[in-house]
């Protein structure tokens, strides 16, 4: 295998792994906090489900970035291409937005929600509020996603 295609490959891999670690450790945060809350008010799962699935997209993020840099380099459809190794580390370099961001920002994510069930135990009515707060932290995966998209749109293999 040439090196570009090892290169590019690692960075397919960093972004499915790291926002995945990301997503895994925010959405085991509000797991544990919704499993205690529904433990006693179990009429609030629906509304806890809400907040416990946040966290869980830059995990879709990493994967939709993976499958682009796949993509690109010929992977899906049996025959790859030949890449220098300038190439790859192109490929590798615009995984990194998305890798790096997801995996701070599905942690970081999990932790508002976890403050979001606090709320929704509290005040259940302002739950709505909540959510916002957590999806205010998902703005900067969205923003890493699109500059990966955009980087390896500007690469010709």
């Amino acid at each position: 295998m040439e090196l570009g295609i090892a290169l590019a490959i690692l960075g397919a891999a960093l972004a499915v792994a790291l926002p995945g670690i990301g997503s895994a450790m925010g959405l085991s945060y509000v797991g544990r906090s919704a499993a205690g809350l529904i433990s006693e008010e179990p009429e609030k799962f629906g509304k806890a489900l809400l907040l416990q699935v946040l966290p869980g997209t830059q995990g879709i993020y990493g994967f939709l970035a993976a499958v682009l840099a796949l993509q690109q380099i010929g992977i899906f459809e049996g025959e790859l291409v030949s890449l220098n190794v300038e190439g790859g580390l192109g490929i590798l370099f615009a995984c990194l937005p998305i890798a790096l961001a997801g995996i701070a920002s599905g942690a970081l994510q999990g932790k508002v929600s976890v403050a979001g069930i606090s709320t929704l135990a509290k005040k259940p009515e302002e739950v709505g509020k909540a959510i916002i707060l957590s999806a205010m932290v998902e703005t900067y995966a969205v923003i890493s996603l699109l500059a990966t998209i955009l980087i390896l749109n500007g690469i010709s293999v």
